[in-house]
């Protein structure tokens, strides 16, 4: 392990403003052929089709990691590997989400990418904003992130307490907000997100769910933010990560959503990860220090058990496609 930290440690040779360009490029590639390339009609996706794109984000996601090892050393590498995996994990229950706000608003499936396209293109810019903030705290304010910490443990252990109850995407707070204030046609116009009647602009349910889309991704970074500034408080690796998991969560989505609720040990496993994530910054003190390579496996570990688990007990569930 040694000999190939230190091979990797004496090869880096790409400035970081160059690993930014780097890492731009592949986002625009990526958005680029997804609108242009592979979706360029409204049309409900395949299974196979969609396989095929969910492996390309990973392989992508791997890739890149690996440039990372090579540019900045093993550590980083195995810190990009952990935040993309917890950050892929906890978009489990975005997926639920989406599925509900779209079965909700009868949004069919050959539309559902484009709203999908325009939420990942959101998200990209909002957990930018959030990410720059949580940088500023921590580096401002160091001891943000016992509160981080305290923060990861308490939302573990409520998961591991409380069964959540998934309720009808209209009777949410949320929801109700948004439709308060804004007007919304109660049926939909082909693939337009506004339209305008008897002289005035409306949103058509299109736009409605990505506003709702929106607003629930803001309420996940709340828990998924402070869980990779635990993990490492370097910004490119933290937006980096994020960013390869976002992307992902659209082939994932129409990849796992019809049988999503039969993972029904993840939501446990992934409360054990807050856990874990939330008292690595404590275990210092009593003597234990987990490097980044056992803290990837021991993520690994626990989301592989979970999803093990939610597939030898597995039962049939509700599809929402």
């Amino acid at each position: 392990m040694n000999m190939i930290k230190d091979f990797f440690s004496n090869h880096m040779v790409v400035s970081t403003s160059a690993m930014w360009l780097v890492f731009g490029v592949i986002v625009v590639t990526i958005l680029f052929l997804d609108l242009f390339v592979f979706h360029k009609h409204s049309e409900a996706p395949s299974i196979k089709s969609t396989l095929k794109i969910c492996l390309s984000y990973m392989l992508t996601a791997i890739i890149f990691g690996l440039f990372v090892v090579y540019e900045q050393g093993l550590d980083s590498g195995m810190l990009f590997y952990t935040g993309y995996l917890v950050e892929f994990s906890l978009s489990m229950d975005n997926i639920f989400v989406i599925s509900l706000v779209f079965t909700g608003l009868s949004i069919p499936s050959a539309y559902q990418h484009r709203v999908l396209f325009w939420g990942v293109m959101g998200a990209i810019i909002m957990r930018a904003i959030m990410i720059l903030l949580g940088e500023s705290l921590v580096s401002n304010f160091h001891w943000v992130l016992y509160l981080f910490s305290l923060f990861l443990i308490y939302t573990g252990a409520s998961m591991l307490k409380h069964k959540q109850e998934h309720e009808n995407i209209t009777d949410t707070k949320v929801y109700k907000f948004v439709a308060s204030r804004l007007r919304v046609t109660k049926k939909l116009q082909g693939e337009h997100f506004f339209v305008k009647l008897r002289g005035k602009k409306y949103m058509t349910p299109l736009f409605f769910a990505l506003v709702i889309i929106e607003l629930m991704d803001v309420i996940f970074a709340i828990d998924s933010i402070p869980a990779i500034f635990l993990i490492t408080q370097d910004v490119f690796i933290v937006y980096t990560s994020n960013i390869f998991a976002i992307l992902g969560l659209r082939s994932l989505y129409f990849l796992l959503a019809a049988a999503v609720c039969r993972f029904r040990y993840l939501k446990p496993a992934l409360a054990i990860i807050l856990i874990f994530i939330g008292s690595k910054i404590f275990l210092p003190y009593v003597g234990i220090k987990i490097n980044p390579s056992i803290s990837l496996l021991v993520t690994f570990g626990i989301i592989a058990s979970g999803m093990i688990l939610s597939v030898l007990k597995s039962e049939r569930c509700k599809t929402n496609l």
